[in-house]
């Protein structure tokens, strides 16, 4: 029986993984991805039939039927103030990052989304929503991504090169792949980009990481400390950069990391990871072209 969606690869590069293609010999390439969900998330104002109940410091059931005037107030704390406070603490060191954009969190909130575009950072779609883009049909599906297209067109003059669905359907890869997308990010599974030519074109596939994310401030385990977060940055930033040839996601949310108790957890970040020589910041975009040029499919 022939299963849908992407093949399961279970080897990858194995025992001989490919040497990096960083500039200036880079033993690592770091990208911070700011999630850019405030607004989009569930809510019976965006026309869902409750309100979300995910990533965020309230952990409750889900609500049905009704707003949660609780967790619309902590995500609203993402857009109102976190936000800002991300872009400040980039834009004050000179660093890039790249930003996931929700698409009508981004009709909403145009202001710090305008403001990260100024200061460089480049785009990947994270739906046009932020939802679970397994309970949409197809065509549903790719009229979401046509719509984060369009959006990110208007707003940079230039289409994204990557989406990052979050929660992925079988058929968000092959959308990806015939939409003209270079990558996705819809992956757990490996430290280097590698190709996917499961579909008519081949895409890139960059890993993104749960782990190192501060998420786990908010799923009820994992972080509960400012200082947790930096140790396990820290211990999995040196691993890697022992190793080399290795790429290393970070993955930050307003709403959490944008809180006064934890953002100087980023900022010891920045710190650890700009006293060691040889480092790529990177935005991922660039990452991916890197990879491409060097390493074409097939």
């Amino acid at each position: 029986m022939t299963h849908p969606g992407p093949k399961r690869d279970l080897i990858g590069y194995g025992a001989t993984p490919p040497r990096a293609p960083w500039p200036n010999g880079a033993r690592i390439a770091v990208n911070f991805c700011i999630n850019y969900e405030e607004g989009g998330e569930r809510s019976i104002l965006n026309g869902d039939d409750g309100a979300e109940a995910r990533v965020s410091d309230l952990i409750v059931e889900r609500r049905i039927g009704a707003r949660d005037l609780n967790m619309e107030s902590c995500y609203n704390f993402g857009s109102r103030v976190g936000y800002w406070r991300l872009l400040r603490a980039f834009t004050q060191r000179g660093l890039m990052a790249t930003i996931n954009l929700v698409g009508h969190a981004g009709d909403l909130v145009p202001d710090p989304l305008a403001a990260m575009i100024a200061a460089g950072f480049d785009i990947q779609l994270h739906g046009w929503r932020w939802i679970d883009y397994a309970t949409l049909g197809e065509d549903e599906e790719r009229a979401h991504i046509r719509k984060g297209i369009d959006q990110v067109v208007r707003l940079t003059g230039r289409a994204p090169l990557g989406n990052y669905a979050g929660l992925p359907s079988l058929n968000t890869r092959r959308l990806s792949a015939e939409m003209g997308f270079l990558y996705d990010s819809d992956a757990y599974d490996d430290e280097r980009p590698y190709w996917s030519t499961d579909f008519a074109r081949p895409i890139l596939v960059m890993p993104y990481s749960l782990e190192t994310n501060d998420s786990r401030f908010a799923r009820g385990e994992g972080y509960e400390t400012a200082d947790q977060f930096v140790t396990f940055i820290r211990d999995t930033f040196d691993t890697l950069y022992a190793e080399g040839d290795t790429m290393l996601t970070i993955g930050l949310h307003a709403r959490l990391i944008g809180r006064p108790g934890r953002i100087k957890a980023l900022h010891q970040i920045f710190d650890h990871i700009t006293a060691h020589p040889d480092v790529w910041i990177a935005r991922r975009g660039d990452i991916a072209q890197a990879w491409a040029a060097a390493y074409p499919p097939g």
